[in-house]
C-alpha cells in the first residue's frame, strides 16, 4: 500500500511564506509525475505546479514568480516553497503523485490535502 502525506500547511500573512511538504510511503519504487493542486473556498481545484522526473518544472500563472516545485527522489518527497503569500492563496492544497509501487500497476495518488490560510 502507498500513501501520500502533505505537511507544512498552517496560518501566514500576507507577504509571508511557508513550505509545503508531501512524502510518499508504503511500498514505493519510483515517484513519476508529481504535482500540487489547490481548492478554495467554493472555488475547483486547480493546478499549481508540477514536475517531472528530471526534474522539469511547470508553474501556473498565479504561482510562477513566488512558488517553487522541487522534489528529492532518494525521500520519495516533493516540496512547494510559497513565498508573498496572499489571501488568494488560501487553500487546501493536495499533492498528487504517480507512482509505481514495488510490486504492480503504477499508481495515481492524492494525499489528504493540507490547509493553507492566508490573513491580511
Amino acid at each position: 500500500q502507498v500513501q501520500l502525506l502533505e505537511s507544512g500547511g498552517g496560518l501566514a500573512q500576507e507577504g509571508g511564506s511557508l513550505e509545503l511538504s508531501c512524502v510518499a510511503s508504503g511500498s514505493v519504487y519510483a515517484m513519476n509525475a508529481m504535482s500540487w493542486y489547490r481548492q478554495g473556498p467554493g472555488q475547483q481545484r486547480e493546478l499549481v505546479a508540477a514536475i517531472n522526473p528530471n526534474g522539469r518544472t511547470n508553474h501556473a500563472n498565479s504561482a510562477r514568480g513566488r512558488f517553487t516545485i522541487s522534489r528529492d527522489n532518494a525521500r520519495n518527497t516533493t516540496y512547494l516553497q510559497m513565498r508573498a503569500l496572499n489571501t488568494e492563496d488560501t487553500a487546501v492544497y493536495y499533492c498528487p503523485a504517480e507512482i509505481a509501487p514495488r510490486m504492480g500497476p503504477i499508481l495515481d495518488c492524492w494525499g489528504q490535502g493540507t490547509q493553507v490560510t492566508v490573513s491580511f
